[in-house]
């Protein structure tokens, strides 16, 4: 059994904060590279380099990609050997005041109701799983506001199928249009409960945008979703062109027999997010 103080969870956390909203993923990067190659529109080209310049920028001064550096959620898989001296949910929530008010990051958590900031950036939004072995893994993520708010939760009829799937995902980012600051990324839960399916399509957002779904079928149907979403001409921040994501990402696990729950959840282009394993 090994016991991991919460000290190296608040340091751990604190760094992937300022690391996340500073440095652009590399497979990102390769994504926004690929688009811009690809791309015939010119206004499309000039956005595409534009996020570049800005991701060079970013790293070289350690200034936010952003100025909304987001609501801070996690994903924390603890192994069955572990033993954590503390409240591992503190440990979080301390390393992102720290992270945050390091890194002069924009502390975005407020009250739904009074919108009176909570000052800090906390409480986080924290997913626990409990996996073998002796590991503590923290995956974080930077959900912007103008993202997540046009994401969507719905219960489909299961007669609907993947034909009613389809067609609501395509619906959804043709009505979001330029707000969540496209080229997005699209995470999609199908399955699962109400809540479950919101849960699965964000933490789907994870996965590298280079990698294939190990599942032929549905790597097809993460494929047929992307390229009928680039024909919608949004473009890089809604002026046009051939990119309008980056990449969609399915997660699909078992439902009830009479429901067919589905999750859209949508990620701006910096997609930022860190991972440790202690």
């Amino acid at each position: 059994m090994r016991t991991i103080n919460p000290s190296e969870i608040i340091d751990a956390v604190a760094s992937m904060c300022i690391k996340a909203n500073t440095e652009l993923p590399d497979d990102v990067r390769a994504k926004l590279e690929q688009a811009m190659a690809e791309e015939t529109s010119a206004s499309a080209k000039e956005v595409l380099r534009q996020l570049l310049e800005n991701a060079d920028l970013s790293k070289e001064t350690l200034l936010p990609l952003c100025q909304d550096c987001g609501l801070a959620v996690y994903f924390v898989e603890i192994g069955d050997e572990v033993r954590i001296d503390g409240n591992i949910r503190d440990a979080i929530n301390e390393g992102t005041r720290k992270g945050y008010a390091e890194g002069y990051l924009r502390k975005s958590a407020c009250d739904p109701l009074t919108r009176v900031n909570t000052g800090d950036g906390t409480p986080a939004v924290i997913h626990y799983d409990f996996v073998p072995g002796d590991k503590l893994k923290i995956i974080y993520m930077a959900k912007g506001g103008g993202a997540e708010n046009m994401s969507r939760a719905t219960m489909l009829a299961p007669a609907q199928g993947w034909e009613g799937i389809k067609q609501f995902v395509i619906n959804r980012v043709a009505e979001a249009g330029p707000n969540p600051c496209p080229p997005t990324i699209i995470g999609i839960g199908i399955g699962g409960t109400f809540d479950h399916a919101a849960k699965i399509a964000k933490k789907s957002l994870i996965r590298r945008l280079d990698d294939t779904h190990p599942d032929p079928e549905i790597a097809a149907k993460e494929k047929e979703l992307e390229d009928s979403i680039n024909k919608l001409g949004i473009g890089p921040m809604g002026l046009g062109g051939k990119t309008t994501v980056l990449s969609v990402k399915l997660a699909i696990e078992p439902c009830h027999l009479a429901s067919l729950p589905l999750a859209v959840n949508v990620q701006c282009h910096s997609q930022r997010h860190e991972e440790v394993e202690l």
